[in-house]
C-alpha cells in the first residue's frame, strides 16, 4: 500500500511529523513502521508537548537514587539498605470508556512499573474524578472504576491504603483515573530498563499476546468523543492472578543475577519496551515476532508491536544463562521465550517468518532522542476576568448556619466514600499496612524496622482552575501538610499531570503555571519531582476538565510509634487551630456548591506561611505535646472538626474568636495554611511558649459528643456522622431504585 501524509493522519501523526520520519530514514516508511513511530510518538509515550516544561521542575537531590526519568518509577533512599520505590499514572480514556478494565489495567500497569525495578508492591493509592453523581451516567463510571480498581488490587494481592475522590460536571465525559503505587526494595536489588551487551537474548515473558490494547497510546492522545467508543478494543484486558504470578516470577529471577535489564510492556507494547530499553543502553535488537507467543492467530507486524495486552515484561539476558531464566518462568506456568538478541548498531530489526518487517534507529523513536519536542503558544484564559471579578460581599452570610453545615457534610465531595473504601482491601497480601488508624496520609510499615512510608494523593483541582500557579503550589502544599500531619518527613513527588488539549493556548497557560507553581513549591519542601505523567486530551464536548496536577507525595517516619492521628482522643482536651484564619470563602465547595459560584479567585495562601506552619507542627509532634493533628481543606474548619470527632463518637464546644470575619467563612472557608490539633489542658503553656510569634487561636474543648459552635445547640456526634456516611450511599440508593422501576 502506498504510504501518504493522509495514512499518517488516520494514525494521529501531523503531516509534518510524517515529513520528519521521511527525513530521519531517508525513505518513506512502510506501514509497520509508521504503526511504530505512531505509537511512540503519541503525547503520552513521547511528551512531545510537555517535556520542555517537565525539565524545569526540581529533578534530582534530596534523598534520590536516580534522576527522573531514568527508570520506570522514582527511587528514594530511606536509610538501613532500603529503597523506595514510587510512581503514579493516568488510565482516563480507557476508563472513560469501559470502566471496569480502563481501571483495572491502570493499578496492574502502575504496579508493573514498580516491580519492574526490582521492588515489591506495599501499597496503592488513587485520585479519582467523576460527573455529577445525580448522574446516570457517573453512576455508572463511578461503579465500574471503583470495582475495577478494587477487584485488581484486591486479587493481586496489594492494599490499597489511600486515594481521594471529587464530583464536579466538567468530568462528566472524561473521568480521571490515576493510579499510585508505592514498593520498597533492598539496595542493590534493583534492575535498570536498559539493554546492554551485543548478543545477549531478548526474551518475552508474562501472557501471550493478543489484540487488546492495540493502539491505546495514540487513543490516550486524543479528545474523548461521541463516537471513541468505537475505539473500544483499545482498552486492555486485565488478569490480576497472572500478574502475581509474574511479580514472583521477576522478583525470583533477578536473584539469579541472570537479568541484564528488564521493562514493562506499557504504553505501546513491545515497540515501546525495545526501543526505550535500545536507546537507554546506545544497542540495538534484532527481534523475531512469530517468536512472540500470542493468543489470537495470524497477528500482523503491527499488531505485535502495538499490543498492550498486559501482565508481560521484555528482559534481557546474560547470554549463556536462558535456562536459569526459563526454568524459573517455567516454575510460574508463564510463558518464556528469547525472541530476539541485542545487536551493536543502535538499529531495531522487526522479522517475521524471516522477513524483515520494520527497520528503525531506536534512538529516533524515543523521548529524548528523535521524537519532535514542541513549544506550544498560550495565552490567559478568557475566563479569569470573572475569576476576578467575584465580591464576596455579594453573597449573604446564610442566617442558619447550622443548616448550610447539614448540606456541606453531604456534598459527595466532602461525604464519607466508605461505600468505595470498603471494596478495597486494606490490609490484604501483607503485614506492611499498620492499624487503619485515622491519619492524614497512610501509613506503611517497612517490614524488619521501626520505620513507615507516609504516603498521599492530593490535588484540588478547582483551585488550580481559580490560579493554576498558586492552585498546584496548594497541592504540593497540601500533600506535606496531609504528611507532616502524620508525624513524617515529606521526602519526594511523583505526578499525574491531567490537562485538557494542548493545542488549546488557554489550557497551555493553565499547564505552564502548573508546571511552574510545582516546581517552585517541590524546591522549597526539598522533595524532587521523581516522575509521573502528563495526561492532555481530557477533553469535554463543552470544553476541556478542570486542570488536575494530582500530586503522589511521599513521606518517612523513622519510627513508627511517632506517628499523629487525627482523632479527638478524650473529653476536656483544648482545641487549637494553627494558621491564621481568614476571611476567605474563595473556590471552596461551600461558595461553589451550596451558594452556585463557579468562578472566584483561589483561596488566601502563602508558601512561607506554609513553611512555618509545617515546621511547627513537625516541633509539637516531637515534643509529643498534640494529641491529634488534622489539616483544614475541602469544607473547612467545620468538617476538619467533624472528621476529627467522628472516629471515638466525640464532640466540641467551639467559638469563632474573630469578629472581623464573617461566619461562613470561619466555618466553611478554605484559607490555606491550617492545621486543627487537639492538646491536654496541661500542655498548654508549653505549647504556647513554642508557638510564640506564629499564629494560633483557641477554639475551645472536645465534649462526650455534644457539638455546640457559637454558644448554639448544634446537636450529636452520630446524627451529624449519619449524614456524613450515608449521603452518597443514598445517591446510589436512588439509582439502584429507579433502575428497579424502569424494569417493572
Amino acid at each position: 500500500m502506498e504510504i501518504t501524509a493522509k495514512t499518517a493522519a488516520q494514525l494521529r501523526l501531523t503531516e509534518d511529523e510524517f515529513e520528519l520520519i521521511k527525513m530521519k530514514l531517508g525513505r518513506v516508511p512502510n506501514f509497520t513502521e509508521l504503526c511504530a513511530f505512531s505509537g511512540m510518538w503519541s503525547e503520552h509515550c513521547s511528551y512531545k508537548n510537555s517535556i520542555k516544561w517537565l525539565k524545569t521542575l526540581p529533578r534530582e537531590g534530596g534523598r534520590m537514587l536516580v534522576k527522573a526519568g531514568e527508570e520506570n518509577a522514582g527511587l528514594m533512599d530511606i536509610g538501613d539498605g532500603w529503597g523506595l520505590v514510587f510512581k503514579i499514572e493516568s488510565h482516563n480514556h480507557p476508563s472513560a470508556i469501559e470502566p471496569f478494565q480502563g481501571a483495572a489495567t491502570g493499578v496492574g500497569g502502575i504496579h508493573r512499573d514498580i516491580f519492574t525495578m526490582g521492588a515489591r508492591p506495599i501499597a496503592a493509592l488513587n485520585s479519582l474524578r467523576f460527573g455529577d453523581l445525580d448522574e446516570d451516567k457517573t453512576q455508572h463510571l463511578l461503579s465500574g472504576v471503583v470495582h475495577g480498581i478494587g477487584h485488581y488490587g484486591n486479587c493481586f494481592g496489594v492494599p490499597t491504603v489511600g486515594g481521594e475522590i471529587y464530583f464536579d460536571h466538567c468530568y462528566h465525559t472524561n473521568p480521571l483515573v490515576n493510579a499510585m503505587s508505592v514498593g520498597i526494595v533492598r539496595a542493590g536489588e534493583t534492575v535498570s530498563a536498559t539493554a546492554l551487551g551485543k548478543g545477549n537474548p531478548v526474551m518475552f515473558v508474562g501472557s501471550a499476546t493478543g489484540k487488546d490494547g492495540i493502539g491505546g497510546a495514540s487513543f490516550a492522545s486524543a479528545d474523548i468523543t461521541a463516537e471513541s467508543a468505537q475505539d473500544l478494543p483499545a482498552v486492555q484486558v486485565g488478569d490480576p492472578f497472572q500478574e502475581k504470578k509474574l511479580l514472583e516470577a521477576c522478583l525470583e529471577v533477578i536473584k539469579t543475577g541472570a537479568i541484564v535489564g528488564m521493562q514493562d510492556m506499557g504504553a505501546a507494547g513491545i515497540i515501546c519496551s525495545t526501543a526505550e530499553m535500545s536507546a537507554k543502553g546506545e544497542v540495538g535488537m534484532r527481534i523475531d515476532l512469530d517468536k512472540v507467543p500470542t493468543r489470537q492467530r495470524s497477528m500482523k507486524a503491527w499488531e505485535l508491536l502495538l499490543s498492550e495486552s498486559q501482565e508481560r515484561m521484555l528482559l534481557v539476558a546474560e547470554k549463556g544463562r536462558e535456562e536459569e531464566v526459563t526454568s524459573v518462568f517455567a516454575k510460574w506456568d508463564l510463558p518464556c521465550s528469547v525472541i530476539g538478541e541485542v545487536t551493536d548498531d543502535g538499529i531495531l530489526n522487526f522479522y517475521m517468518h524471516g522477513e524483515l518487517e520494520a527497520s528503525i534507529p531506536a534512538h529516533e523513536l524515543v523521548l529524548g532522542g528523535g521524537a519532535p519536542q514542541y513549544e506550544r503558544e498560550y495565552h490567559e484564559p478568557g475566563y479569569f476576568s470573572a475569576v476576578r471579578s467575584f465580591d464576596p460581599a455579594t453573597v449573604a452570610v446564610p442566617d442558619d448556619l447550622k443548616a448550610m453545615a447539614e448540606k456541606i457534610v453531604q456534598l459527595p465531595s466532602i461525604a464519607s466514600k466508605r461505600w468505595i473504601y470498603n471494596q478495597y482491601d486494606s490490609m490484604v497480601g501483607t503485614v506492611n499496612t499498620s492499624t487503619n488508624e485515622p491519619t492524614d496520609a497512610a501509613l506503611v510499615l517497612v517490614k524488619g524496622s521501626k520505620k513507615a512510608i507516609a504516603i498521599t494523593t492530593d490535588c484540588n483541582s478547582r483551585y488550580v482552575y481559580a490560579d493554576p500557579y498558586k492552585g498546584t503550589m496548594m497541592a504540593v502544599s497540601e500533600a506535606a501538610r496531609n504528611i507532616v500531619c502524620t508525624g513524617g518527613e515529606p521526602l519526594g513527588v511523583t505526578n499525574c499531570l491531567n490537562f485538557g488539549n494542548p493545542y488549546d493556548p488557554e489550557v497551555y497557560y493553565q499547564f505552564v503555571h502548573a508546571i511552574n507553581g510545582m516546581g517552585e513549591a517541590c524546591r522549597r519542601f526539598n522533595t524532587p519531582v521523581t516522575g509521573g505523567n502528563v495526561s492532555f486530551y481530557n477533553q469535554n464536548p463543552d470544553g476541556p476538565v478542570f486542570p488536575t496536577p494530582t500530586i503522589g507525595m511521599v513521606g518517612l517516619l523513622e519510627d513508627i510509634n511517632d506517628k499523629m492521628t487525627l482523632d479527638l482522643k478524650e473529653e476536656g482536651d483544648l482545641l487549637l487551630l494553627l494558621g491564621s484564619s481568614g476571611d476567605d470563602i474563595n473556590s471552596s465547595q461551600y461558595l461553589a456548591h451550596c451558594c452556585g459560584v463557579e468562578q472566584s479567585p483561589a483561596p488566601l495562601f502563602d508558601l512561607e506561611e506554609e513553611l512555618d506552619l509545617q515546621q511547627k507542627l513537625s516541633l509539637l509532634i516531637r515534643k509529643k505535646l498534640i494529641r491529634s493533628a488534622h489539616d483544614i481543606s475541602e469544607g473547612g474548619l467545620f468538617v476538619a472538626l467533624l472528621e476529627s470527632a467522628f472516629p471515638r463518637g466525640l464532640g466540641f464546644d467551639v467559638v469563632a474568636n474573630n469578629v472581623n470575619i464573617r461566619k461562613d467563612a470561619q466555618w466553611f472557608g478554605e484559607k490555606q495554611s491550617r492545621i486543627l490539633i487537639s492538646i491536654k489542658r496541661k500542655d498548654l503553656k508549653e505549647v504556647e511558649e513554642l508557638l510564640k510569634g506564629h499564629a494560633w487561636e483557641e477554639l475551645g474543648v472536645v465534649t462526650d459528643g455534644s457539638i455546640e459552635v457559637d454558644g448554639m445547640d448544634w446537636g450529636r456526634v452520630e446524627d451529624w456522622k449519619d449524614l456524613y456516611d450515608t449521603a452518597i450511599e443514598k445517591y446510589l440508593a436512588r439509582e439502584e431504585a429507579g433502575s428497579a422501576l424502569s424494569s417493572i
